[in-house]
């Protein structure tokens, strides 16, 4: 398993990439401690508004779907166990 799929931390990674999964891993678990700073740090890697607003809703239309997913006792496809 690559060092992304068990934990993105570990990935050689570029600063821009890294502080995009920061903001997502931070608004998956724990949305309620967002403030702007965050949103501020993507624009100082270079991500522009239309980027944020993309990354921002790839990231909640997943935890949507998963807690419809896990409210309902469906079982996903593991994508990583293939």
């Amino acid at each position: 398993m690559s060092a992304l799929q068990e934990d993105y931390r570990k990935a050689d990674l570029n600063p821009a990439d890294r502080a995009m999964l920061d903001y997502v891993a931070k608004l998956t678990r724990e949305p309620w401690n967002m403030v702007e700073e965050d949103v501020s740090t993507l624009r100082e890697h270079g991500f522009q508004d239309q980027g944020v607003l993309d990354i921002n809703q790839v990231a909640a239309y997943y935890a949507f779907v998963n807690r419809i997913a896990d409210g309902l006792g469906v079982q996903l496809e593991s994508y990583w166990e293939s």
